[in-house]
């Protein structure tokens, strides 16, 4: 067990008139010792609190005055006050094992911690839960989680989790769904593996055995060029097609049998496959966007003016709980984000004239959704999409989220100077790259703008 630091302090609050300081860790709260930022969230809820603190190793007892539910105006530095439950899966498919050398630190942890699925959305195997794990779920209301499912075989989903526990840790997705806890599924497809057949029998499984996800996302596996296994490959155009009338085929019973669709196939398939996206009614209004599903329909929509506000893709309770971080899972995109333009390397004096040529950088995928949508605006200069090749990671990485400073450096070292060049945030993670780079390190002055569809057509002026 370690103890929360305190990182951020609201001025003003009841923390900070009772004398908590950043930097301060917080040992106690009224005598209980948290085990992590549900627990925490709980505790602090509560009215006049006795915080014991470690001040520079000598211990400091605090008395705090609020009323109940009133913030207490703490953040922390950690989500989790004890050790984080580790994978001890082996997938081939895992994108952790195709990562290069010498990335920072966090991006190789791979964690199978129902808490952290609880707290941003992340999805866990189930192998590592317990009794124990299953009375808190129930007991506290953990809900909604994440699973990932990937086969409803017993020897398949062993075969691909490569452990032997995959055969039977769904029993635990069975317990958690008959306790009424909201649970959203994911199927990571790999050709040969768990595609075809294997795809149908798992969708089969799911009608019989656990009716009751609210949906399952079916994704494409992503493959670099420092996967260490051969037989992981990307899908052809025939396999994406055939995944995408799997889907569609079982959206029809799933919502004869359950009144709605339950399963939706990646934008990506839709992409690979060279087939039109379903209509923005196909999705039964299931937010399953950080899987890159309904993305390009939402952000079209965004685009072109259909709605009115942006669509908030983050998963999990961090988006609203008092001292839950995001570093080293959800951090927040920049640090100097003032609206939907963030001028990150950009100041007011040194942008570029609004009638200059634009420039929107984005992945390879990214492309093919904004460029239809750049031809029929009317932008007040002229805009051209820049598609930016991931030669860092290489493979079939496409996502414009997987975009490195390495790689826009190449592309903007050929790109003419003045232009405006739009760069969306959802490649940056505290304003810097996967490859650690950041905005400044580019050979070009950029705009950081959100990755929404009303901040792209605010941006160009359309």
């Amino acid at each position: 067990m370690s103890a929360p630091v305190v990182v951020d302090l609201e001025e003003g609050s009841p923390a900070d008139i009772a004398g908590v300081a950043i930097g301060d860790t917080v040992v106690a709260l009224n005598g209980q010792y948290p085990r992590d930022v549900i627990e925490w969230q709980r505790l602090v809820d509560e009215p006049d609190l006795e915080l014991e603190i470690d001040r520079g190793g000598l211990t400091v007892t605090i008395e705090v005055e609020k009323r109940a539910g009133q913030p207490l105006g703490i953040d922390v530095d950690a989500a989790l006050f004890d050790r984080v439950r580790t994978c001890d899966n082996h997938c081939d498919f895992c994108f952790i094992y195709q990562l290069p050398k010498g990335m920072r630190r966090t991006l190789y942890l791979k964690d199978d911690d129902y808490r952290l699925s609880f707290l941003y959305g992340n999805f866990t195997t189930l192998t590592r839960f317990t009794e124990a794990d299953l009375e808190r779920v129930i007991t506290e209301r953990l809900s909604p989680l994440y699973v990932s499912i990937h086969a409803t075989d017993p020897d398949v989903r062993t075969h691909m989790l490569r452990n032997k526990r995959g055969a039977m840790s769904l029993r635990w997705l069975e317990a958690i769904l008959e306790a009424d806890i909201e649970v959203h599924g994911q199927i990571v497809c790999c050709p040969e593996v768990n595609n075809g057949q294997v795809l149908e029998q798992t969708l089969a499984g799911v009608l019989d055995r656990y009716e009751q996800l609210a949906s399952i996302a079916v994704v494409p596996l992503g493959v670099s060029k420092f996967s260490p296994v051969d037989h992981m490959r990307p899908h052809t155009v025939t396999e994406a097609r055939e995944v995408v009338e799997i889907v569609e085929r079982w959206q029809g019973i799933f919502n004869d049998v359950l009144g709605h669709r339950m399963v939706f196939a990646a934008d990506e398939y839709y992409l690979r496959a060279e087939l039109p996206f379903p209509g923005a009614d196909s999705y039964d209004d299931v937010d399953l966007h950080e899987d890159g599903i309904g993305m390009a329909v939402t952000f079209a929509r965004e685009f072109r003016g259909e709605v009115d506000d942006a669509t908030n893709t983050a998963s999990g309770f961090f988006a609203w709980v008092e001292g839950a971080p995001a570093e080293g899972y959800r951090a927040e995109r920049t640090d100097t984000a003032t609206g939907p333009i963030a001028a990150t390397a950009v100041t007011l004096s040194s942008r570029p004239k609004k009638d200059r040529p634009i420039g929107v950088l984005t992945g390879t995928l990214g492309a093919q959704v904004l460029e239809p949508l750049i031809a029929d605006a009317k932008p007040q200069a002229p805009t051209r999409v820049i598609p930016v090749e991931n030669d860092f990671f290489g493979g079939n990485v496409g996502v414009t989220g997987l975009m490195v400073g390495a790689d826009l450096q190449r592309v903007l070292a050929g790109e003419p100077e003045g232009d405006r060049y739009l760069l969306p945030d959802v490649c940056l993670s505290n304003g810097r790259f996967l490859d650690g780079l950041t905005v400044d390190d580019l050979p070009r002055l950029v705009e950081v703008i959100s990755t929404d569809g009303i901040s792209l057509r605010k941006a160009i002026g359309a």
